[in-house]
Parts: C-alpha cells; sequence; structure tokens
C-alpha cells in the first residue's frame, strides 16, 4: 500500500533529546500546511488523491525518485480586498509539499495524473507479477 513517508529518529545523543520537541513542533506546523490526500489500491494501480483547491497544474510539481512520489507547490494568495475588515480567515497559502512511499511492485514509468476541480488525482500503474520459478541447484563435491 501507498504510504505516507516519515522521518526517522536516527539518533539517540543529549542533543536530539534537547533539539527534538522542537523538530517534533516543526514537523506538526507542517503537517498543518499539506494538503489532504487519500490512498487506495484497485487490481491494476495505486490511486493517490489530493485535495489542492485554489492551485492551478502550474503551480504542482509531480516527482518519482527511489520509489517516492513527491508533490510540490505553492498556493498563491490573490488577496488584495481594500477597504475590508477581516473578523477571520481559515484559507492558508505558501509553498507545500507531501511524499509518499510507493510500494515495490508499483511502475514509477507509468504514472498519470490529472487535475480537476481542486483534486489531483494520480495512478500509479502496478508492475506485471513477476512468476517465480524454482531452481535447482547442484552441489559439488569439495
Amino acid at each position: 500500500m501507498v504510504e505516507k513517508s516519515e522521518l526517522a529518529e536516527t539518533s539517540n545523543d543529549w542533543w536530539s533529546h534537547v533539539y527534538g520537541p522542537m523538530k517534533q513542533f516543526g514537523q506538526r506546523v507542517a503537517d498543518f500546511f499539506q494538503p489532504s490526500s487519500e490512498a487506495a489500491v484497485t487490481k491494476d494501480f495505486y490511486e493517490i488523491s489530493v485535495e489542492l483547491p485554489g492551485v492551478s497544474e502550474d503551480q504542482i510539481t509531480l516527482e518519482v525518485h527511489d520509489q517516492r512520489l513527491t508533490i510540490t507547490g505553492e498556493k498563491q494568495s490573490s488577496h488584495q480586498e481594500a477597504g475590508k475588515n477581516f473578523y477571520f480567515s481559515e484559507r492558508t497559502y505558501g509553498n507545500f509539499r507531501r511524499e509518499f512511499r510507493l510500494p515495490v511492485d508499483a511502475d514509477s514509468t507509468n504514472i498519470l495524473a490529472t487535475h480537476k476541480n481542486g483534486v489531483l488525482e494520480i495512478k500509479v500503474a502496478k508492475s506485471s507479477p513477476h512468476t517465480s520459478v524454482a531452481k535447482k541447484i547442484s552441489i559439488t563435491q569439495a
């Protein structure tokens, strides 16, 4: 199944215990600005849907490297309304990044992406299953 990529803690020294809470807070802030997504699997594809309202295709970059699918982009603010005093704003603007680890049977050379009504739909084809054939190994006398 497609998995969200997470950064693993690799060090157990005292500095990581001091720096760790700040790093975790930074990760929570980054998670807040990440677009919502869904991942599913069908017989032939892995499917990922990412909500990107207000983001056009030319503001999105989709890359795959080392079985990791990365989506980056920027939601730009076009907020210039003179004479309005806003009581609140729940909209977020700025750079975003989502990374997904693809399964070993995902064909990273066969990916289709469409963008419609603020939703990016990605289909990653499954590679054909390899048929495993038993092979007899001869033993020689030493």
